[in-house]
């Protein structure tokens, strides 16, 4: 049976279907307005509702994808700019903004691909796109080959929201959070959807960090406040405020931390500002503004303190930036006034972002940038220096760094441990307190014990030594771990990167022997390779000291004679209780007596280099053989090679005495 549509029901259809595109036509104009005054949170709720009423648009699934990525949300804006590929006039500058998502999603592949096609939709931009590859290979560099260093998510400072940069603060830390806390009231930002930022402290106890609470009034206001540090005695704190100003430039920087860069006008605008406010005996006085604050014009914000407490340190868009933001300086005068900023110059800053600046107790300055070459989002560098002048900007690399933004870092007095901020792993873009300490790199040693034997006059062959007893002591121990080398010579020993060792072998027969190493591992596959000569300890016998050669008719220590002659040094210094006597020996030509006073010259010079490095002279001869004991055919009127000759040209010890 057919069924026909009454007059009636068609109309309520239509009556519903215009209904629909009406309030979907009224809800994008809603969304667009969010969108238009960086209310990224309202926007994106109201784009939602939009596509519950209607199918997705160009235009929709862009503005969600770049609302995402402004509030640092990759996983989410790496999805809506995928939909973005379902509309064939999308804009491929987009393609940029989507590749850089997926890069800081770690998904490498991905975002290569992307930067590809960006360079072939847009030729102009193939510069931008190559050195965007490269910094993608780089991230993947160093992510397989990570820093000594331990970092996880700390499990006590951290709250569903953003909470980032830390200071130390009296007996715990201050950090930056826009959680909700106590105050269920607090205002709410349309940029972030969440509450304003705000300064919290939270004390360190035995059992960890105890619950956060934000800092007393007037640092906690009705307005966004954070990023803090503070005087040396702890008496002054500087903090950034932002301010809700009316727009008066076209382009400028919005975003409250990041000076994120937007291309549309809203009217009013969030500008950083410098306060500062002194403790008193009833609390902290009335915020001051720094003096060169200028809300109307530019933002100053992150402030840092050198470790004197006289040059305080800012982020700043200000004229004279040579970027979308610099780090600047400001010096302490006798009167309390402060000079005007100064950039730090090519070697920080960049024509990206530099923001978030800290001066960590050894006097070297951290800071963020996205201009630096680094892993993508903002990247932690270091430098050394002072003024404008500073050594080059130094990527701290992975895992301190990630793909995403990392920021804020705090070291802990010893320097090997600390806190840094970043939104790696995020689901939503909310940034995080991470602690990390120094964790060096485990690999092994592989070293074998040898003995020369000499096989005829000047030629020897490497023979192993079975059982000797290797001592491992690791820098500041004095217990050691002990092995024994087996019938091949051949010991192992698991050590780790960066790390001061001393290797001790001893047995009976033989000399003490000790060598230092500062294994530079790589990775845990890495085999660090020693060899231990040793000599036995027979008295009367002569061993040869290698390598101490001679200039025809000199008898000055040469640098590479002198790097034998401290190996020597350090035999006499294992074994405190040998007498020896140095000996030197000369070549054929020239006469005997002036061959014997020549050896016996160079015999008492590297005596003398030995004393100087603090052998007591007592225990040490010098004896002058001249051509009295060649080695080789090369007597008087035998032709001879230059390389025949030097190998007369020797220096020899043998043990004298033992006690």
């Amino acid at each position: 049976m057919s069924c026909k549509r009454t007059p009636k029901s068609l109309a309520i259809l239509l009556l519903v279907l215009f209904t629909q595109i009406a309030l979907g036509q009224k809800g994008q104009k809603l969304a667009d307005l969010h969108y238009q005054k960086k209310e990224y949170a309202l926007a994106i709720k109201a784009y939602k509702d939009v596509l519950k009423t209607q199918q997705p648009s160009l235009e929709v699934v862009t503005k969600l994808a770049d609302a995402y990525r402004q509030l640092n949300n990759p996983q989410d804006a790496e999805f809506w700019y995928a939909q973005m590929l379902a509309f064939p006039n999308y804009d491929p500058q987009h393609l940029k903004h989507f590749a850089d998502m997926a890069r800081m999603n770690g998904d490498f592949k991905k975002a290569k691909n992307l930067y590809l096609t960006y360079a072939e939709k847009v030729p102009s931009a193939q510069h931008e796109a190559m050195n965007l590859i490269a910094t993608s290979e780089n991230a993947q560099l160093w992510m397989a080959q990570p820093q000594p260093y331990a970092v996880e998510k700390h499990p006590q400072l951290n709250s569903e929201n953003s909470d980032f940069s830390p200071a130390f603060y009296q007996e715990g830390i201050v950090f930056t959070s826009d959680r909700y806390g106590n105050d269920k009231k607090r205002k709410v930002s349309a940029f972030t959807g969440k509450p304003y930022s705000a300064l919290y402290y939270s004390k360190k106890e035995d059992s960890g960090f105890s619950s956060a609470v934000p800092l007393p009034a007037p640092i906690h206001n009705d307005v966004q406040n954070g990023s803090a540090v503070f005087s040396p005695d702890g008496n002054t704190i500087y903090f950034t405020r932002i301010n809700h100003v009316k727009q008066k430039k076209k382009k400028v920087n919005t975003d409250p931390f990041s000076w994120t860069k937007f291309s549309s006008t809203p009217n009013y605008i969030n500008r950083l500002e410098l306060f500062i406010s002194q403790k008193q005996a009833n609390g902290w006085s009335k915020p001051k503004p720094f003096p060169y604050n200028n809300p109307s014009l530019y933002s100053i914000g992150h402030p840092a303190l050198s470790v004197t407490g006289d040059t305080l340190y800012f982020a700043s868009d200000m004229p004279g930036s040579l970027g979308e933001s610099d780090i600047f300086f400001s010096v302490k005068q006798h009167n309390n006034a402060w000079s005007a900023p100064t950039n730090l110059g090519q070697q920080v800053n960049t024509e990206g972002k530099e923001v978030f600046p800290v001066i960590s107790p050894s006097g070297k300055l951290y800071f963020s940038s996205n201009g630096h070459k680094g892993m993508g989002g903002l990247d932690i560098f270091s430098a050394n220096g002072s003024g404008v002048i500073w050594s080059q900007a130094k990527n701290l690399r992975y895992p301190l760094n990630s793909p995403a933004d990392d920021f804020g870092i705090l070291f802990e007095k010893a320097g090997d441990s600390g806190y840094l901020s970043s939104n790696r792993g995020s689901t939503d873009g909310t940034d995080d307190i991470f602690s990390f300490k120094y964790a060096p790199i485990p690999c092994h040693l592989s070293g074998i014990a040898l003995e020369k034997a000499e096989i005829k006059p000047g030629l020897f062959k490497d023979v192993p030594v079975a059982n000797v007893k290797i001592s491992l002591y690791k820098e500041g121990d004095t217990v050691p771990v002990i092995t024994y080398s087996n019938a091949a010579g051949q010991f192992t020993f698991a050590i780790f990167d960066g790390v001061g060792y001393k290797v001790r072998a001893t047995k009976t027969g033989y000399l003490n022997r000790t060598a230092t190493i500062t294994p530079a591992c790589e990775s845990t596959v890495d085999m660090v390779k020693l060899g231990m000569v040793l000599n036995r300890n027979t008295l009367n016998t002569p061993i040869l000291v290698e390598n101490i050669y001679y200039d025809l008719d000199k008898y000055d220590i040469r640098p590479d004679a002198a790097l034998e002659l401290d190996k020597l040094v350090q035999t006499l210094n294992d074994n405190p209780n040998i007498n020896i006597e140095l000996s030197s020996h000369t070549d054929s030509r020239q006469t005997r007596s002036y061959n014997n006073l020549l050896s016996q010259m160079r015999a008492q010079a590297a005596v003398d280099y030995i004393v100087s490095k603090g052998v007591d002279r007592s225990r040490i001869s010098a004896k002058g053989y001249g051509e009295t004991r060649l080695l080789n055919r090369c007597a008087d009127g035998v032709a001879c090679s230059e390389e025949e000759h030097q190998l007369n040209r020797r220096t020899e010890f043998k043990i004298l005495k033992i006690e």
